[in-house]
């Protein structure tokens, strides 16, 4: 048998915690001397042992440490829960970075207030563009909603035109409508000179000219597209203009590193 402390550095715990388990009768000495209080554990007892803290470091009280230990889960069992929580983690971590690049992307726009670059924007007319699109649905315009559903979607489109046969021939462009119960709908297009045909399965869409649009460029992962849109809201309100129709997103590079991308911001607006 091992005295605690030998078992604490084979089992890398600390002693104060064998007693802690000893105390919730999680993890009981093999041995307590009578006479010096002592506590002793044994070689077998270091697999009881790995799963505590395995299950202890998964989120799990010491409470349904024991209970499940208790129950004598086998190992397939404990297996299949460990990969269970762990799945859980990796989705609550990517939660946790996705929230923390956009709690950054909101700090970077706050602190660019009153410095704001408007002399970036320009005033052009946009003539009719024809594309063809794929829509769907998004929760809402936070980034967290229109990302999972525009990537996707887009993957999908340009599957779906090299089957038809059907070569883009200009940028992609995005665009988001409203509905009333708070979701976006999210349109996802490319340039194309294709006609339309019932054989396709994707929308041919003629886009109308916008006799003034203000336009602004963003560089950089749409995940940070905030500031670049609050720039040009700014000098649309300074200049007597108002929005009027649906903004668009007009990718013009778009590289594998998104840090990369240079997309052009398009608002359509008119004089107040």
């Amino acid at each position: 048998m091992f005295s605690i402390g030998d078992f604490a550095q084979l089992g890398l715990v600390s002693v104060r915690m064998l007693r802690h388990y000893d105390a919730l009768g999680l993890l009981q000495p093999a041995h307590v001397d009578p006479a010096s209080g002592y506590r002793f554990y044994q070689a077998s007892q270091l697999s009881r042992l790995n799963r505590i803290i395995a299950l202890k470091d998964l989120g799990f009280t010491l409470h349904q440490v024991r209970s499940i230990l208790d129950e004598r889960v086998s190992t397939a069992e404990l297996q299949g829960m460990v990969r269970l929580r762990r799945a859980e983690l990796e989705e609550r971590i990517t939660a946790d970075t996705a929230r923390l690049l956009r709690v950054e992307a909101r700090l970077r726009t706050i602190e660019r207030e009153g410095r704001m670059h408007t002399e970036e924007v320009i005033l052009k007319r946009i003539p009719p563009t024809r594309v063809a699109e794929l829509t769907a649905v998004a929760g809402s315009y936070e980034s967290e909603d229109i990302g999972p559903v525009i990537q996707p979607l887009y993957g999908e489109l340009f599957q779906r035109l090299d089957r038809a046969g059907v070569t883009p021939s200009g940028y992609g462009i995005a665009c988001y409508q409203p509905e009333a119960d708070g979701r976006v709908v999210v349109h996802a297009g490319v340039e194309v000179t294709a006609e339309a045909s019932e054989a396709h399965d994707f929308a041919i869409v003629d886009l109308p000219a916008v006799e003034t649009a203000a336009t602004i460029i963003h560089r950089g992962s749409m995940d940070q597209v905030g500031t670049t849109f609050q720039t040009l809201a700014h000098w649309v309100e300074e200049h007597g203009y108002r929005s009027v129709g649906l903004a668009r997103e007009v990718s013009i590079e778009c590289p594998d590193d998104q840090d990369q991308w240079v997309t052009e911001l398009q608002m359509t607006v008119s004089t107040v």
